[in-house]
């Protein structure tokens, strides 16, 4: 999985060590929502059942790297 520097340093955030790599692949794979940004990332959001809570990733205009994850608190789901 290609990554930014960015998402390198934020992923030791304690509030998101916990988020695991399959689970991104997941999100990227199979996503509930997709929006591209006005910069032309591309955010995708899906459920990670096994914790009950939305998973945002945020990639790069290649569709490929992952520049941000997270859990989005404020995604209710469609």
């Amino acid at each position: 999985m290609k990554t930014t520097q960015y998402f390198s340093y934020m992923r030791k955030r304690p509030d998101r060590i916990q988020i695991k790599e399959n689970w991104i692949r997941l999100v990227m794979e199979k996503p509930e929502k997709v929006e591209i940004q006005s910069d032309g990332r591309i955010r995708k959001w899906a459920k990670i059942s096994k914790v009950g809570k939305y998973l945002r990733v945020i990639l790069l205009q290649d569709g490929e790297t992952v520049h941000n994850a997270f859990f989005d608190r404020s995604y209710k789901g469609k």
